[in-house]
């Protein structure tokens, strides 16, 4: 008899480990593991273009963010034999039971990407490496089978190489689609288990540039009261600090997982938010009223420290609270490699990844060492924020740039660079088009 566990912790991850080693053991590290189960395999796909081909709508009506292209990849698993032979085919609804596993245990995971245009033509992904390891990561979590993340990032890429010539037009630079893989419990039957059938499938749609607005206007009438006296609100997003009643993710938790149940939770605080005339709820947690997450974006503050320093300080990733953002990296990333000599303000940036309170906030606004904040996302890209409702009283954030805060805007145009090709960067992996490509023809 195997010992027991000496942690909750040490269960689920042998747990994970038991799911990767039955459905992906090519990927377990020292190649140990062995299955009769077949691999996610992305040279087996096959291919149906669709009978009837969408138009492509005016760009004003991207803003909608339901706009799908022609085509979506899916590709079903079960425990009896595995992974089966992914399909592109003709974008369209899904048929399961409602007995199906992902909805009543919200057995679902998801991921979010862009794909961009690039202005010398390229079609790019922009480091879909660590999308895709994210993407098993949340999987495996929930009870989800494991696949080869290499084998889901050239789905991704066979999807984009379909549509993008026509939904991203070389003609149209500096636009991007996004795109949306995710994976389900498909199994039929009432009862709380790990599902034995799952299905992963990829779709692309058209996105708002929400970080080229300079001011998005919440749904509700009622501006922040910062903003009450003035003929024009602020431009960038308004924060409404969550109070210690709720949390959104707790340590040992999974709010480190792109899964459902991490957000459907929280739209409701969302909503009323929104209703007072602010964008997101940054959400607090413990008496000390520790920073996390902005709503579904990591949340960023530059600020000079008592001795004159200059800080970028952002929530750290151990206690498994908030999310490994794609972008939220790239900043860390670039503020490390000496990203503070392009900014307009001089100085060395010292990058911190720690517990940080609402309170230390507060005071750096009060005593004017607070340099700017942003949120980063793969909605959001880089957004500044301009205030942050907090017991009572808007902290307005400073914002040098107009719209933007320097550094903000800074880490934007340096992304962009990489995104749209006009830096040539490992980060941005081009995507060859095979807009023409034939019936039933391999990956």
């Amino acid at each position: 008899m195997a010992s027991l566990p000496t942690s909750t912790e040490k269960l689920v991850q042998t747990g994970i480990e038991h799911v990767i080693a039955e459905t992906a053991p090519s990927i377990v590290p020292n190649g140990n593991a062995s299955s009769t189960l077949k691999e996610l395999d992305a040279s087996t796909l096959i291919f149906t273009r669709t009978a009837q081909p969408k138009v492509v709508p005016e760009a004003a009506k991207i803003a909608t963010q339901n706009i799908t292209t022609d085509h979506m990849i899916t590709c079903s698993w079960n425990a009896t034999s595995g992974w089966q032979a992914p399909h592109l085919s003709a974008y369209g609804p899904l048929t399961l039971m409602p007995t199906a596993s992902v909805f009543h245990y919200a057995t679902e995971c998801f991921e979010g990407t862009k794909c961009y245009r690039g202005y010398d033509g390229a079609l790019r992904l922009f480091r879909p490496d660590l999308n895709c390891v994210r993407l098993l990561n949340s999987a495996t979590r929930i009870s989800l089978p494991a696949f080869d993340p290499k084998q889901l990032k050239q789905l991704i890429e066979a999807l984009i190489a379909v549509d993008g010539e026509k939904w991203l037009p070389k003609s149209n630079p500096g636009t991007f689609l996004y795109i949306r893989p995710t994976m389900i419990g498909t199994e039929a039957g009432i009862g709380p288990k790990a599902p034995r059938e799952a299905l992963l499938y990829i779709i692309a749609l058209q996105f708002p540039a929400f970080d080229e607005m300079s001011f998005v206007q919440p749904p509700g009438q009622v501006l922040s009261k910062s903003d009450a006296h003035e003929d024009h609100p602020k431009p960038g997003m308004k924060l409404l600090a969550s109070r210690n009643d709720m949390v959104r993710a707790w340590p040992g938790g999974f709010g480190w997982a792109k899964v459902g149940a991490n957000y459907g939770p929280s739209l409701v605080a969302q909503a009323e938010a929104q209703d007072l005339g602010y964008h997101q709820v940054l959400w607090l947690l413990g008496e000390q009223n520790e920073v996390t997450e902005a709503g579904t974006s990591n949340f960023f503050v530059l600020w000079k420290t008592r001795e004159g320093e200059l800080q970028i300080v952002t929530a750290p990733l151990e206690d498994k609270i908030i999310l490994d953002g794609v972008t939220r990296r790239s900043v860390l990333d670039l503020a490390r490699a000496g990203f503070a000599s392009s900014a307009k303000q001089s100085g060395k940036l010292e990058v911190i990844e720690k517990k940080f309170s609402m309170t230390e906030v507060e005071e750096a606004v009060e005593e004017g060492r607070m340099v700017e904040a942003f949120v980063t996302g793969t909605g959001f890209f880089i957004l500044s924020v301009s205030v942050i409702h907090y017991r009572g009283k808007d902290l307005d954030i400073p914002m040098e740039a107009g719209s933007s805060g320097v550094y903000a805007q800074s880490f934007k145009d340096s992304l962009k660079h990489i995104m749209y090709g006009d830096k040539s960067h490992e980060w941005g992996v081009v995507v060859e088009e095979h807009p023409n490509r034939c019936e039933n023809s391999g990956a």
